[in-house]
């Protein structure tokens, strides 16, 4: 289906600043001077009309770069939809991004193809001959190669293996392409890493600052209707990413502690267990199950009481799974939640059989939950789970309505459990018991601390006893460092909401970063409440650094620091993830982030928690959609796409050794957009990466 809307090319008077002066982009108006003498000849309607010509500004006379323009018009866009803004930022000498990555042919030279041969690691400080055919004089930059096909196969694989590939390797761990040694965004020039079929090498990174420094200006080098608001789908994590980032600190992590009322004897605990949830982002069955053995390790194996799961840190933000699309059983459709499972999802695994069926394991599992274990297999493509298991969760059982398509073989699928408190009651009682474990009472989660004054049936002898002082297991998170990269590099929705939510809960920990006076009494009054709370209490669980929050008090939070640390008024949010029509962003909002960042501490995880265009990440495609680009393994992009909203945010490495923030935002009634417009985004990376 073609587009059918929008189909006028030319540009408008907003148009762009070049200060490159694009040989292929020339003024439509020339700037001309009025002499004396020829001004005499002038009429008087000749003179305005000169001084109306002079007074209008140059950037409005622009003309977007041959290259863009020319993928508008594939695209059946006008200039009108987009909005681009490309800056410069830092110093050629001193560049604050990883070492650029070189993709290349396992044909390109003998020499390449002997190192691969050999797995051999070599020096190579030259800049990639493919994309750099202009005379400059850069100062050299250490590549890290990899070979193409390396990448295709790691994509394949992962594809057909899976329905929701982003899920899979979130959930699962599954390590990129790119080496540890790579993401050092401030090492000096060391050797390069060469990397066949999988294999990592080391590779140290950066240019070399022995060269003098090059100041440039922060002039954008392209700018077109930087403040026209728009919807920026997934482009709008980077906002709350680098928010909790610079408030927080990378290595910030969240704690989910473990109390108990009543009295333990021996291994049995005569009263409630109380799990505080801290809003941890990853909290993984596997984690959970390392929290529940810790529980166990600690003397408890049989507990007479309930197991209470308190999610009070954060209020009122479940939303229903299938108002944004209908697609209630997609992961990026889950809640988040005060103490979230595994993404509220569970992992559906086919493995055929020879009798025209298949079996059927699940991960995790589910306790007093029926689902299938063996389904009959149907001649028809892999697809989506919805498509290929049509599968309708009910309240005791999870049905199947289809048969699995023969062409799934071993595969895994990825669908949302609708309600997340049920979800994580489920799989912590599955847990506990398979941990050899027993629970007289239930699992109970709640969305308010625990009081035991409020319980059905009050608590008698033992387990009348009040709430432990001090937890008995305290259970730290991935820290926000590694918790970014999965946000930005896999898009992961539920997570960029569970960091979003945390910025209003914990902001007020990181006192260095907002005003010295604030936060200097904020602190005393924080410290005296905890005191006087722990004197009430007696007991740490009634005191807690973190504030319950909601959406009003975390979107109030973000907007109070964009305009403490920014000058441009803050974007429309109203959720962490962008899985949003009602958000909007402008260009010149992302632009001003995204260098901002560029000069903070945490930008090192920042940058490297986006993906690397035709590498890894959402932006792994690029590469096939524009093979000869001059962005690939030079761009760490955020991605975002929406029906009709085509989105790429994140910095670029010119071949110059120039560094650039780019920003490029499509929003179109065309139904296809998403589709037609990338090509647009990629054309935009490959021309600030041949600057």
């Amino acid at each position: 289906m073609q587009p059918t809307s929008k189909r006028c090319h030319t540009l408008n008077n907003n148009a762009l600043i070049d200060t490159k002066n694009d040989a292929k982009a020339k003024p439509s108006v020339g700037y001309f001077r009025v002499t004396s003498q020829a001004s005499k000849r002038l009429s008087l309607l000749s003179i305005f009309i000169a001084v109306t010509v002079l007074a209008t500004p140059l950037y409005a006379q622009a003309a977007l770069p041959a290259a863009i323009q020319a993928a508008l018009s594939r695209a059946e866009l006008s200039a009108s939809d987009i909005s681009m803004v490309i800056t410069p930022v830092g110093d050629k000498n001193a560049s604050h991004l990883p070492s650029p990555i070189q993709v290349i042919d396992s044909s390109d030279s003998a020499e390449t193809e002997a190192a691969f041969d050999s797995k051999s690691v070599k020096q190579n400080s030259t800049q990639n001959a493919k994309h750099d055919g202009k005379n400059n004089s850069s100062p050299q930059v250490t590549l890290t190669t990899i070979e193409k096909r390396t990448i295709k196969k790691h994509e394949q694989k992962i594809h057909a293996y899976t329905d929701d590939p982003y899920t899979y390797q979130s959930l699962e761990s599954i390590p990129t392409l790119i080496p540890d040694s790579h993401h050092s965004a401030s090492q000096s020039v060391g050797n390069q890493a060469v990397l066949d079929n999988g294999s990592m090498g080391a590779a140290d990174n950066h240019t070399n600052t022995a060269a003098s420094a090059i100041k440039i200006s922060f002039s954008p080098l392209l700018s077109h209707q930087p403040d026209t608001p728009r919807t920026p789908a997934s482009t709008m994590k980077l906002v709350p990413s680098f928010i909790a980032l610079d408030t927080l600190g990378a290595d910030f992590v969240w704690h989910t502690r473990v109390y108990h009322t009543g009295l333990v004897i021996g291994d049995r605990l005569y009263g409630d267990l109380i799990i505080q949830g801290s809003g941890d982002p990853k909290m993984t069955h596997e984690r959970l199950k390392q929290l529940l053995y810790q529980v166990q390790t600690s003397g408890i194996r049989h507990i007479n009481g309930d197991m209470i799961v308190d999610s009070s840190i954060f209020h009122n933000v479940t939303k229903d799974p299938a108002a944004f699309d209908n697609a209630p059983l997609r992961p990026y459709n889950a809640s988040p939640d005060g103490f979230l499972v595994n993404f509220s999802t569970v992992g559906i695994k086919s493995y055929p059989m020879d009798n025209g069926q298949a079996r059927l394991t699940y991960t995790p599992q589910l306790a007093n939950y029926h689902m299938p274990s063996v389904i009959d297999v149907r001649a028809a493509a892999c697809g989506q789970a919805r498509y290929s298991l049509a599968p309708k969760w009910q309240a005791k059982q999870l049905v199947l309505n289809t048969d699995l398509p023969n062409r799934c073989q071993e595969h895994a699928f990825y669908v949302a459990y609708p309600d997340a408190k049920e979800f994580a009651a489920r799989v912590i009682a599955a847990k506990w018991q398979t941990l050899g474990n027993t629970l007289s009472g239930h699992v109970i989660t709640q969305e308010t601390p625990y009081d035991a004054t409020k319980k059905p049936t009050p608590a008698k002898g033992l387990a009348a006893l009040s709430v432990s002082p001090l937890p008995i297991v305290s259970y730290p998170s991935l820290n926000l460092r590694q918790q970014v990269h999965d946000i930005n590099h896999f898009s992961n929705n539920v997570m960029a909401e569970q960091v979003a939510l945390s910025i209003g809960a914990y902001h007020h920990e990181n006192l260095p970063n907002t005003d010295k006076s604030i936060s200097s009494e904020k602190a005393r009054e924080q410290i005296i409440g905890n005191q006087n709370s722990l004197q009430k209490t007696s007991s740490l669980y009634q005191v807690s650094n973190a504030a319950a929050t909601g959406y009003p008090q975390t979107l109030q939070t973000i907007n109070q620091w964009w305009q403490h640390h920014l000058d441009t008024p803050p974007p429309y949010l109203t959720n962490g993830s962008g899985l949003c029509r009602d958000c909007t962003i402008t260009a010149a909002n992302l632009s001003e982030l995204l260098t901002y960042a560029y000069n903070r501490p945490s930008f090192d995880a920042y940058v490297n928690s986006l993906g690397v265009a035709g590498v890894s990440g959402t932006i792994t495609a690029h590469s096939d959609r524009l093979p000869e680009s001059a962005a690939i393994g030079r761009a760490w992009i955020k991605t975002g796409t929406l029906n009709n909203v085509t989105s790429m945010a994140g910095y670029v490495k010119g071949v110059s050794g120039q560094d650039y923030v780019v920003v490029g935002l499509i929003n179109s009634e065309q139904a296809l957009n998403t589709y037609t417009a990338r090509p647009v985004l990629d054309a935009m990376l490959d021309w600030t990466a041949q600057q």
